[in-house]
């Protein structure tokens, strides 16, 4: 069981670092909320999964087990609603130049 705990944290610790560098290194807030919204919630899901396989069947492992089930649901809403107040706030779309 200690494997598969240290393999969905690493798994995580993968996911996080690859949002980290997509909201790095992409061109506007979208594609960067995008690489955040997407890649860190799966990472911070799998390293809480690893958490409470770590921890075994307990009351920690169940909490565990409810807050990532929570980060899963308000990560994605949370995303969304900053997408929907950005573009209504004219935040435009980054659009690749001629030439470039």
């Amino acid at each position: 069981m200690k494997i598969l705990a240290v393999l969905f944290l690493l798994a995580g610790f993968f996911f996080t670092a690859v949002a980290a560098i997509g909201v790095l290194r992409l061109p506007d807030f979208y594609t960067r909320l995008h690489a955040s919204g997407k890649a860190d919630t799966l990472g911070i899901s799998l390293s809480l999964l690893g958490l409470a396989v770590y921890e075994g069947f307990s009351l920690v492992s169940v909490k565990i087990i409810l807050i990532a089930v929570f980060i899963f649901l308000a990560n994605p809403t949370g995303t969304h609603v900053l997408a929907k107040a950005a573009y209504r706030s004219g935040v435009k779309p980054w659009t690749k130049k001629e030439g470039t």
